[in-house]
């Protein structure tokens, strides 16, 4: 009862509404003595409540003493709500004045349900185009939306760590990921649509699902930016695979350190030796010397200084 009671509610009615209309369903005709001695209630309070549900068109009322009443069907009522809700909707959506102005600011949702939800309307709407970073589990939750936006006359394309069920015309990256932080810190994910609005949140791991939406033009360009950049690198390593991992890591790795600092440990990904970066202590490998001097063919043995000491004297 109290399910129906508020689905109810949600139709416009208030709370002694719809326990009136529950009673009249429940016991069929009756007068609003016999409602208010069932629900417990002033009958001052019931007879006020049956008014109102004369005037929406819920109840019928006979005309003698005592008044009777009897609700209308509950289909009846349904499609009367229907009518007036999407009358009033598309009168609304004719007479509100528009919103041209660009959401620049940062915009916070969360909840799953919310951002879940939020990112299915962007996708409905999307006029041009659609690029989405993703784990595995959000692209299965976006499946449906996912499929239809193909249809739309939208280019799609995801970038994710598996195979994800795409419609023929939409385009599939898959990059590696680090599943250790993300059980952590959670998954990120990221919504680009139409170069024009962003969608960036994190979802799992101990903390609730949270997002931020904006329409600030350096925040997208960023992020759009970013995306492509992952696709060239996806391409790259498809083309070339195995000679782009000899000469920089698994992973770009030894450019990483290059430029970032990050000791070996820290890059979580495969151990590059020593010897690959600098020769080893007391010998000087074939190529070249500092002073720019073929050694070719030579590998000379290092002394200490303490050695040099020695044969001086």
């Amino acid at each position: 009862m109290e399910d129906v009671l508020l689905h109810l509610k949600n139709l416009g009615f208030t709370d002694l509404e719809a326990k009136c209309l529950h009673v009249l369903a429940d016991n069929g005709t009756q007068t609003g003595y016999e409602i208010a001695k069932q629900l417990g209630v002033s009958r001052s309070n019931v007879y006020s409540a049956l008014q109102k549900l004369a005037e929406k068109g819920a109840v019928l009322t006979s005309h003698g003493e005592p008044t009777h009443y009897q609700s209308v069907p509950i289909e009846e009522i349904g499609e009367r709500i229907e009518a007036e809700l999407q009358a009033s909707i598309r009168y609304v959506k004719a007479h509100m004045p528009k919103q041209e102005a660009q959401r620049s600011e940062y915009f916070s949702l969360e909840g799953d349900a919310k951002v879940m939800e939020r990112i299915r309307n962007e996708l409905r709407k999307a006029k041009e185009e659609a690029l989405l970073d993703l784990w595995p589990e959000e692209a299965k939750l976006l499946k449906s939306e996912l499929r239809q936006v193909p249809s739309q006359g939208v280019r799609l394309l995801v970038a994710t760590t598996s195979e994800v069920d795409l419609p023929g015309e939409a385009h599939l990256f898959k990059h590696r990921r680090d599943e250790t932080s993300s059980a952590r810190s959670g998954r990120k994910f990221t919504v680009l649509i139409d170069r024009k609005l962003a969608i960036i949140g994190t979802r799992g791991g101990d903390e609730p699902t949270l997002a931020m939406l904006t329409e600030h033009p350096a925040m997208v360009e960023l992020l759009h930016a970013h995306f492509f950049q992952d696709v060239i690198l996806h391409e790259l390593q498809q083309d070339m695979g195995t000679k782009l991992e000899d000469k920089y890591g698994k992973n770009f790795k030894r450019i990483i350190q290059k430029y970032s600092g990050v000791k070996e440990a820290d890059t979580g990904t495969d151990e590059v030796k020593a010897s690959e970066d600098k020769p080893s202590e007391g010998k000087q490998l074939e190529g070249k010397s500092a002073d720019g001097k073929s050694t070719e063919g030579k590998l000379t043995e290092g002394k200490s200084a303490e050695g040099k000491k020695k044969k001086k004297k």
